[in-house]
């Protein structure tokens, strides 16, 4: 027999020397401690336990143990990851120090078909009756951490909130004023052609230069769908223009909007966890409990 790298143990010891045994359903490891030179019993739990800690035990019990693997019959390591279940269902070396164990586990004697059926609706009426004991303690739990979340969120926000209404309030004022600029100037314009069109010259020579006037407008309305990707619609063009004063503005205050808009999906995410878990809670709690939380 050789381990990894290849390197033989001094000893093969047969399968008598490791025993295991099934004791109300759980099996019942028995070796030889190495330097204590005593048989001890392990009682291990397969569905839970490790071959890594199953290891560790061993150990723990007998200090002079430096070295304690499992193989498998081809000599490949078994990771200590493996459930001891999927162990217990082949034969195995156990290698403690220098001492390979040939291990031979006993079939487990399978369940009938009504027992295992009765054991599933065991498992799933003690499964029930947990839930109905600890489910509603468990809810109320949360729902008091949702609740101190949304404090707090909303601490972190109010200041935010009255710095980005002031922020909005100079960006709408600013956005007004130009709007009503561009009107000034358009009537401007209007007038002095007008002028020009009847006082100083006439339509003869007028006319080429508002058919000039319009062609540049034309430009700029390109210019823009060329820059923006948008047409020239009104409401859009105001809205963009609103937005540039107000990043604009924000930048200049130290208004953090990548934190303000991380802190209202975190708000809106816990209010919307909070609305379903008390959905549940105002079928099963009393009347004074939900009123309390309220």
């Amino acid at each position: 027999w050789r381990g990894r790298e290849g390197a033989p143990y001094s000893t093969l010891v047969p399968s008598d020397e490791v025993t295991i045994n099934y004791r109300h359903g759980l099996p019942v490891i028995t070796l030889m401690l190495p330097t204590r030179s005593e048989r001890c019993q392990f009682t291990v739990k397969p569905v839970v336990t490790t071959v890594g800690a199953f290891l560790q035990d061993v150990q723990r019990e007998d200090k002079g143990i430096e070295r304690a693997e499992v193989f498998a019959t081809d000599g490949s390591k078994v990771s200590d990851a493996t459930l001891m279940e999927v162990l217990l269902m082949n034969d195995f070396k156990l290698v403690i120090n220098n001492t390979a164990y040939s291990v031979s586990p006993p079939v487990k004697d399978k369940l009938s078909s009504e027992h295992a059926t009765e054991m599933e609706d065991i498992k799933s009426l003690v499964h029930r009756l947990f839930v109905a004991l600890h489910l509603e303690d468990h809810q109320i739990r949360k729902e008091r951490e949702l609740l101190q979340k949304l404090d707090h969120l909303k601490g972190e926000l109010l200041p935010l909130e009255q710095m980005k209404a002031r922020i909005m309030d100079s960006a709408d004022a600013k956005t007004s004023r130009l709007l009503w600029v561009g009107l000034a100037l358009m009537s401007t314009q209007g007038g002095a052609l007008a002028w020009l069109t009847w006082w100083v010259y006439s339509w003869d020579i007028m006319e080429p230069v508002t058919y000039f006037i319009t062609y540049g407008s034309a430009m700029a309305f390109y210019a823009y769908f060329v820059l923006t990707k948008q047409d020239y619609i009104y409401p859009h063009a105001k809205d963009r223009q609103f937005l540039h004063y107000f990043y604009r503005k924000s930048k200049k205050q130290r208004f953090d909007v990548e934190r303000y808009n991380k802190l209202k999906d975190d708000l809106a995410e816990a209010e919307e966890s909070l609305r379903r878990l008390r959905q549940p809670l105002h079928l099963r709690l009393p009347i004074q409990e939900i009123n309390d939380k309220d």
